[in-house]
């Protein structure tokens, strides 16, 4: 877990470390504002999100967002007035890190619906950074097809232009889409993104700051979030939730002719599970040990899940 035993008891922790029940008091009032069939609707596959959960986890930490993002605005004015002319109003950018089958597509797109109701109405964008993924194409011409999700397999370069094009206030940015179906680049689509007053990044890497060594200064994805978010979890269930989902997409999504993974619908379960857990083992675990897991202390906030995707514990990170 993010805080080791000798750190918290030197108080050396940068942490605040709440229980769920001590988290959902600073909820302080604030209304349950969607219904079981929306949120069924949000909550990606083989992923569980209960209200309970919207109400103890989600709503104070959306109460909290709300907080910052109006001292953003604020600070906004006090730039302009020193300035003596009006500067570019830019997105507040929050990023979501995590690992493959923790449930960030689930936290990011219930984020984006309770913000999106929040005082005055905000407009929330939400991206992925799936689509800066380099087609296939290029990640079998450069034979890092097998490290697909790894920090590599990004175009780097693209995906931190996206970034300061939105931290520097400019209209409608195209923003390349992912297709699970067939495991590669919508070519033919892309979503707009124009100026929201917030914008959500989710992505397994969005947090890492390393690379080659170098002396001329470095940027990093990172560099442009206001908040971040981690979603956490110990690794045996996330390859517990990863060979869980798995056999959900082998009964569905992979059955589909136009699938990349068609050839797993007709193995059996035994067959299934243990190719599952042969990819968890030789892809997803090594990148979440060398290239995830590592960025987790660099969030502002940890949300710690526990069994059947439990929301147990949150880590805000101190002022």
């Amino acid at each position: 877990m993010p805080i080791s035993p000798l750190a918290a008891e030197r108080g050396l922790s940068p942490f605040i470390s709440f229980s769920r029940a001590e988290w959902a008091r600073l909820r302080d009032g604030m209304a349950l504002p969607i219904e079981a069939a929306e949120l069924d609707r949000l909550v990606s596959l083989n992923d569980f999100v209960s209200l309970e959960d919207v109400a103890d986890i989600y709503l104070p930490l959306v109460r909290l967002i709300q907080l910052y993002y109006a001292a953003a605005q604020n600070l906004y004015q006090v730039t302009n007035v020193f300035l003596g002319s009006p500067a570019a109003k830019v997105p507040y950018v929050i990023g979501i890190a995590g690992s493959v089958a923790v449930g960030k597509s689930s936290t990011a797109r219930i984020l984006q619906a309770l913000l999106a109701r929040g005082p005055g109405a905000p407009k929330v964008d939400l991206v992925t950074t799936d689509g800066f993924l380099y087609p296939n194409r290029v990640l079998h011409e450069r034979g890092i097809m097998h490290r697909k999700g790894f920090p590599e397999s990004y175009d780097r370069r693209r995906l931190l232009q996206f970034m300061a094009d939105v931290k520097s206030g400019q209209p409608t940015l195209a923003v390349p889409l992912y297709s699970h179906l067939t495991y590669d680049i919508a070519f033919d689509s892309a979503q707009i993104v124009d100026r929201p007053d917030i914008l959500i990044v989710e992505g397994l890497n969005v947090l890492q700051r390393g690379g080659r060594a170098s002396r001329a200064p470095q940027i990093f994805v990172s560099d442009f979030f206001d908040f971040a978010i981690y979603v956490d979890a110990e690794a045996p269930l996330l390859q517990q939730w990863y060979i869980e989902r798995f056999l959900k997409l082998r009964e569905t999504a992979f059955r589909d002719p136009h699938s990349y993974f068609r050839r797993y619908a007709d193995l059996s379960v035994d067959e299934a599970i243990s190719t599952a857990r042969r990819i968890w083992r030789e892809i997803n675990e090594v990148n979440l040990r060398q290239n995830i897991e590592p960025t987790r202390e660099r969030a502002d906030l940890i949300i710690e899940k526990g069994d059947r995707h439990g929301l147990e514990r949150v880590y805000l990170r101190k002022l």
